[in-house]
């Protein structure tokens, strides 16, 4: 990975797009009266969500059920995790839960750490590569070669990628499961070696720390108190943390794979000066693809990830604005002939993220030259 200030976006052609887009933003919330942060709906729904993640480890402690029983109840954790992930650590992270900069760092700090992640690493990795540099291989990790898994169509292709679009999910499911051991002391020494992490020795020292002891704690919380505490056999508290944790890495990662990694995007390269020849907004719409924009339950859930293109573009506004913000950008960008790139449905998005895994595994022999 290259140093975030290695690449820099610049377009021949200016365009009033972004400018525009944001005064038409900015009066919609002042003609509203309305705060561009988290309302009552976001709320009530981080008390039902962390309700979710958090009860049924109460009712596992204290009923000690069944294993078919305790299974499901951790099930039904991977399902908070993922939605506590996605719909209040995510604006928090972001600076969009609330107006006050120190809510929104002990909100996001408290919830990453509830979900076992750091703080420091996914500002860095999601705020700041992933953001800046959407799909462009080597700065935006997401869309780097994982394990089995390939997403760029600039990186090799290797004989079992061909069969990805099969076992890309199973993968899917351990992906929080590495992130919780290994990811973030990985991501700690490759941002620290590569430049993106600018922090000094003594800085890096405490932050380490830090990390360290939030990893004793979320796993003395999910063994340790259920294990020494309550009696609960190690093999049940395994079996069920890896259920969770399946679900919730089941979930997480396709809801992020269907705004990035599906049919249309593209992944553009900087040329020889480090130069990516697009304005960086629409290297945005370019890149990033809305879906299902009109299930309100589903928006609910994911947290707005639906509404990928609206977040990109404005990550410090709440996601509870985007169902109404999406019809301001898409306008917009039909006016300037802009791509707004959208699916209708999940099922769609879910068909079309298959269908490009396929085409970026197909073997050399039967693929076309990527340029």
């Amino acid at each position: 990975m290259k140093a975030k200030s290695s690449v820099r976006f610049v377009s021949k052609d200016k365009t009033l797009f972004f400018p525009t887009l944001k005064k038409r933003v900015d009066a919609y919330f002042k003609d509203q009266n309305l705060s561009k942060n988290s309302n009552s709906v976001l709320i009530l729904k981080s008390i039902v969500l962390t309700a979710v993640y958090l009860v049924p480890f109460g009712v596992l402690l204290w009923l000690q059920p069944p294993l078919g029983i305790s299974i499901a109840l951790w099930f039904i954790m991977g399902v908070g995790m993922a939605g506590l992930g996605m719909s209040v650590m995510h604006d928090a992270c972001h600076g969009a839960y609330s107006e006050n900069e120190k809510v929104n760092y002990w909100v996001g700090s408290i919830y990453l750490n509830m979900l076992g992640g750091s703080t420091f690493n996914w500002n860095l990795q999601h705020n700041v590569m992933h953001h800046m540099y959407t799909n462009v291989v080597h700065l935006d990790e997401d869309v780097n070669d994982k394990l089995v898994l390939k997403f760029s169509p600039h990186t090799p292709i290797k004989m079992f990628h061909q069969f990805q679009w099969l076992y890309a999910f199973l993968f899917y499911g351990i992906l929080t499961l590495y992130w919780v051991t290994l990811k973030d002391f990985v991501n700690f020494i490759t941002f620290t070696s590569n430049g993106v992490n600018t922090n000094t020795k003594v800085q890096n020292v405490v932050t380490l720390a830090k990390i360290i002891i939030a990893k004793i704690a979320y796993y003395a919380f999910f063994f340790g108190i259920p294990i020494l505490l309550f009696g609960i056999p190690f093999y049940q508290v395994m079996l069920g943390f890896l259920m969770m944790h399946f679900v919730g890495g089941i979930i997480l990662t396709t809801v992020f794979q269907l705004a990035h990694s599906v049919e249309g995007t593209s992944h553009p390269l900087p040329n020889e000066k480090g130069i990516i020849e697009n304005d960086w907004a629409i290297h945005q719409m370019n890149t990033t693809v809305n879906f299902s924009r009109q299930n309100k339950l589903l928006s609910w859930y994911v947290g707005g990830l639906n509404f990928q293109v609206e977040h990109h573009l404005f990550p410090k506004i709440s996601h509870v604005h985007y169902p109404q913000l999406s019809n301001i950008v898409k306008e917009t960008a039909e006016e300037f002939g802009v791509p707004y790139l959208d699916n209708p449905t999940f099922g769609q998005a879910l068909r079309s993220h298959i269908t490009n895994l396929h085409y970026l595994g197909r073997l050399p022999d039967f693929n076309e030259a990527f340029g």
